[in-house]
C-alpha cells in the first residue's frame, strides 16, 4: 500500500509530495511540528496537540493555517485514506517559500507550507520496553533557549540519541547548570515514595502534552507532584524514574549513566501511571 501524505491542500502519494528548495523549513529550520499518537483508528490527546501547536506558531510570529476542526479533519482523512490503526500523525507548518534565501522574515503574501504523514506501528501501546525499562545517559544541554517552541531545529536531540545509542543505551538525559533539563524528544521524571518529580515548565524545557495529561492523572490518583530541577545523582538514588511523550506514553527508566534506578526493574507506580494514562486517553480519543 502507496502512503498517502497531505502537502499544502493535497492529499498524494508520499513519491510525489514535493516542497521548494527555497522553502524556510528546509533553509533556516524556521518551522513547527506536532506529532499525535493513534490508537485503535483514533487521535490521543488531540486537543492539546492543537493547543501547543497554535502556541508555538504565535512564538514564531506565523499564521496558523487552520481550524482546529480543519486539523482534525486533516488528520482523521490520512488516518482513513492510509488505514492506520496504531500509529502516529506528523505535521509540519513552516513559514513558506519566500522564493529566495533571506534571513528576514518575509511578508504575509507568503502562505505556511503545511505537510503532514503518518507512521504506522502496530501494537504501539504494547510497547514490550515498558516492562523491562529504558536505560539513559546524561550529555551537556547545549540547545537554544527556546525549548519551548516545538520547532524543527533537532540537530542536537538527534545527536543526543545517537551518543545514546553509541553507548548501548536507549536515550540521553539533557543536563545544564548540574540539574535535569528533559529527555532528547520526552519528559524526564522521578519518584520518590509517593512523590512525582519533575522540572517545572518555563523555556528550558518543551511543555509536553503526556507531561500535563499524566500530571493531571497522578494527581487525580492522589499522588504527590512536585515540580523543581532535580540532579542526576538525585534521579540514580530514586526510587523509579520515568519519561513521557507523545509515542512512548509513559516510559521507566531503570538505569542512569550506568547506576541502576530502585530495583533496576521498573516500578510500581509508573506501572500504574502509564496503565491509568492509556485507559484514560482511550477513553477521550477523537
Amino acid at each position: 500500500m502507496t502512503r498517502i501524505v497531505h502537502v499544502n491542500g493535497a492529499f498524494v502519494p508520499e513519491a510525489e509530495a514535493v516542497v521548494s528548495v527555497f522553502d524556510r523549513g528546509f533553509l533556516m529550520a524556521d518551522g513547527v511540528y506536532e506529532v499525535t499518537s493513534v490508537l485503535g483508528g483514533k487521535l490521543i490527546d488531540f486537543a492539546g496537540h492543537c493547543v501547543r501547536l497554535a502556541r508555538s506558531l504565535s512564538e514564531l510570529e506565523m499564521t496558523n493555517p487552520h481550524t482546529d476542526a480543519e486539523w482534525l479533519a486533516l488528520h482523521h482523512e490520512l488516518v482513513a485514506r492510509n488505514g492506520i490503526v496504531d500509529g502516529m500523525i506528523y505535521l509540519q507548518v513552516t513559514r513558506g517559500n519566500p522564493g529566495d534565501r533571506d534571513f528576514a522574515y518575509p511578508g504575509p503574501e507568503v502562505k505556511p507550507t503545511v505537510v503532514m504523514f503518518t507512521q504506522s506501528k502496530p501494537g504501539l501501546a504494547e510497547n514490550p520496553a515498558a516492562k523491562t525499562g529504558w536505560k539513559v545517559i546524561s550529555i551537556p544541554d547545549i540547545r537554544w533557549g527556546r525549548r519551548d517552541i516545538k520547532t524543527v531545529q533537532l540537530l542536537y536531540p538527534s545527536m543526543a540519541k545517537m551518543a545514546a545509542k553509541k553507548a548501548g543505551v536507549d536515550d540521553s538525559w539533557f543536563v545544564e547548570e548540574g540539574v535535569v533539563t528533559e529527555g532528547t524528544s520526552n519528559n524526564a521524571y522521578i519518584v520518590k515514595g509517593n512523590r512525582i518529580i519533575t522540572r517545572q515548565l518555563s523555556s528550558d524545557i518543551l511543555h509536553g502534552i503526556t507531561r500535563s495529561a499524566v500530571l493531571r492523572f497522578a494527581a487525580e490518583a492522589q499522588m504527590e507532584v512536585e515540580e523543581r530541577p532535580f540532579t542526576i545523582a538525585e534521579a540514580q538514588g530514586a526510587d523509579e524514574a520515568f519519561i513521557t511523550s507523545a509515542s512512548a506514553f509513559v516510559m521507566p527508566v531503570v538505569e542512569i549513566d550506568g547506576a541502576s534506578v530502585g530495583t533496576g526493574k521498573p516500578g510500581s507506580i509508573v506501572a500504574r501511571l502509564r496503565e491509568i494514562y492509556l485507559e484514560e486517553m482511550r477513553k477521550a480519543a477523537v
